[in-house]
């Protein structure tokens, strides 16, 4: 099967989920009795499983199969990579895959392409990928959405900082350095804290992390800096030990403000917080934390004060685009990458109808 050329772009409006119900901008019909494998990164979170269920609720409306699993945890590469030969193995008409590392499927995606087997990212991509083996990537555009976190805290922290004289502390837990999500949310954020304390006549240094102090806009000199951005990355990708990290970094003195770039690292920073007990919405008085994606956890901080807010996807809507995609393709039909936004909520907007069915427990 040939690759498909870019056309028909889709949008994130394409898919809107509220209340149960699915609406589609274009009516997507299978002309076959298809069978897909998906392979997301991590069956245990409440994440990928809004994603699991757009791709079951999509793939019955459409009257396909689609045969999901994942491994236990996100930093169970090697598991996935297992999962994804499997899924190769049985030579389904399409593969949907959201991938835990961008290189270790690599050797993979060559096999599928020998064999004709269209693969769909979804949620991150692979740049590396073998050329031709990945016809369209569904994904949140990751570093846009890790600056849309620091442009709302910012704004709440920049009267803070500017009257500081000294020294002030951000942040920043990701729960690995691997995935092309993370890492561009991550990035993304550093970036545009830089660009915005740049714009105030403000110095930004960034340490920690290696992979991040070196992959950054510019990484400054952290000793001399206004603003020290310190990166924290843990062994491996749990709550646990993302609150260990977090700790550390909220356990200093000049700490105003911390970000966590998925749902992992995000309940992280809630975690450490129930011993130090130092978040909450006021600037000045307490450390402001901005979180990313949904979960019980975490919109239950943001309506108690302790959270001060956070950048939500919609995973059930990349499952349903993910099935539609995988149809389009086995139908023989032009496909593009579909980009879908980032949005931010707060207490104050919560219940709009626009963030409400993105905000999954």
């Amino acid at each position: 099967m040939k690759k498909k050329v870019l056309a028909g772009v889709l949008c994130a409006a394409m898919v809107t989920t509220m209340l149960g119900a699915t609406v589609h901008a274009e009516e997507v019909k299978a002309d076959g009795d298809y069978t897909f494998e998906v392979i997301v990164k991590s069956y245990q979170s409440s994440y990928w499983q809004a994603a699991v269920t757009g791709v079951n609720q999509e793939a019955q409306a459409l009257g396909v199969k689609a045969n999901c699993t994942g491994p236990n945890a996100e930093s169970d590469i090697a598991d996935q990579v297992n999962m994804l030969n499997s899924a190769i193995n049985n030579a389904p008409d399409g593969i949907g895959l959201a991938a835990c590392d961008q290189s270790a499927c690599l050797d993979s995606l060559a096999t599928a392409l020998e064999k004709g087997i269209p693969v769909v990212c979804f949620d991150s991509g692979i740049p590396d990928a073998p050329e031709g083996s990945v016809y369209a990537t569904i994904a949140t555009d990751n570093y846009a959405a890790g600056a849309t976190a620091a442009d709302h805290l910012y704004a709440a922290l920049k009267d803070v900082i500017a009257a500081s004289d000294e020294q002030v502390r951000i942040g920043e837990v990701n729960q690995e350095s691997t995935s092309e999500s993370i890492t561009s949310r991550g990035l993304g954020f550093i970036d545009k804290f830089i660009e915005l304390a740049a714009a105030d006549g403000l110095t930004v240094g960034v340490e920690g992390n290696d992979y991040y102090v070196n992959g950054c806009a510019d990484k400054g000199d952290a000793k001399a800096a206004d603003i020290v951005i310190e990166v924290a990355v843990p062994a491996q990708t749990t709550v646990e030990l993302c609150a260990t990290e977090a700790s550390k970094i909220m356990n200093k003195g000049d700490t105003i403000g911390m970000f966590g770039s998925n749902q992992v690292a995000a309940e992280g920073i809630l975690s450490a917080n129930e011993n130090l007990n130092v978040l909450g919405v006021e600037a000045g008085t307490s450390v402001l934390a901005a979180g990313f994606d949904a979960g019980t956890t975490i919109k239950n901080a943001i309506n108690s004060d302790v959270m001060f807010g956070a950048v939500t996807q919609s995973p059930l809507a990349m499952g349903i685009t993910t099935v539609d995609t995988l149809v389009k393709i086995a139908n023989g039909e032009d496909v593009a990458d579909v980009p879908t936004e980032g949005y931010w909520y707060d207490k104050t907007n919560m219940e709009d109808p626009g963030i409400a069915p993105n905000l999954y427990d």
